[in-house]
């Protein structure tokens, strides 16, 4: 089987240019832009001319809106945000969206390692789990909250413009203090107050994100939780309203539009790259959840 470093992951001096290739948009990258850069969302939305196919970032990223609409899937779900909302792109994390947005607000993409250093430390991450592949990713803030956050990003970007990163004690306080505002408004993605199950969900869906392409049956998963199938099965559908087994065919999905955005391997190559070894059933399964063939699912892409 071949490595899953197969697969393009960006960071944004190799997205940028592919998916938005303007040298009005690259002027305003400033040095190190691969581990932090801001910008207003409507001066990088006019550069989608296409819509971008499922990918991966070596980078977090969250939108903020102030005004209109962006739409995006990361994972196997849709999202929609408006004014007063942000929308975070855990690294790693699938992400796709398309090309006919238009709002006004801030993107922002950074290295984990922003969030270290003198300000911060990697327990900070532990702190915001809307950074984590299980986590919500849709945060709506209340107004006052968003006035914090829209002056806290006025103000980054300007110290970003003036001087990049070159005023680290300037930029990193700021921003964790953007990330610990979101955090106070932030809901997880199950209401639910049974914390233990909630726990073992989550623990879950992180396994599910690292182990897919080798572990396909819900006994595995159990196995590796150390709890029956049939408690894993009770679990999850209670916490998520999806079985376990549901949500490793759409992570097994996920995995394989990755790859039929991003490469050229043939679809029995892909089936073989998702662990699965009939490629009959890989098609049908495919259709199943898309639509689509693999085969049609990739002349869209081609033809887009």
């Amino acid at each position: 089987m071949r490595s899953k470093s197969k697969i393009n992951v960006y960071d944004p001096t190799s997205f940028l240019p592919r998916f938005m290739p303007s040298d009005e948009l690259m002027g305003l990258m400033k040095a190190g832009y691969e581990k932090f850069l801001v910008v207003k969302l409507e001066e990088m939305y006019r550069h989608v001319t296409k819509a971008v196919p499922a990918s991966r970032s070596l980078t977090h990223s969250c939108l903020y809106l102030t005004s209109g609409e962006a739409n995006m899937k990361i994972g196997s779900e849709s999202y929609t945000i408006h004014k007063d909302q942000m929308l975070f792109v855990p690294a790693g994390q699938v992400f796709s969206f398309g090309e006919n947005d238009v709002n006004k607000g801030y993107l922002c993409s950074f290295h984990e390692d922003i969030l270290t250093g003198k300000f911060g430390g990697s327990e900070l991450l532990k702190d915001f789990e809307f950074l984590q592949v299980w986590g919500n990713p849709r945060i709506v803030l209340p107004q006052q909250t968003s006035r914090f956050i829209l002056h806290l990003f006025r103000r980054i970007l300007h110290e970003y413009t003036q001087n990049g990163l070159n005023t680290p004690n300037i930029i990193q306080p700021y921003f964790i203090a953007l990330l610990c505002e979101a955090n106070t408004a932030y809901q997880p993605v199950s209401a639910s107050t049974q914390t233990m199950a909630v726990n073992l969900t989550n623990r879950f869906k992180a396994l599910l994100f690292a182990n897919i392409r080798q572990h396909h049956l819900v006994s595995d998963y159990a196995a590796l939780l150390n709890i029956s199938p049939n408690h894993l099965n009770k679990t999850v559908k209670m916490i998520t309203g999806k079985s376990p087994g549901k949500w490793i065919d759409e992570t097994i999905v996920l995995e394989a539009k990755v790859l039929l955005s991003q490469t050229r391997f043939s679809i029995s190559e892909i089936a073989a790259e998702v662990g699965i070894d009939d490629q009959s059933y890989f098609t049908r399964l495919f259709k199943k959840y898309e639509g689509l063939t693999p085969s049609e699912f990739r002349a869209r892409i081609e033809k887009s």
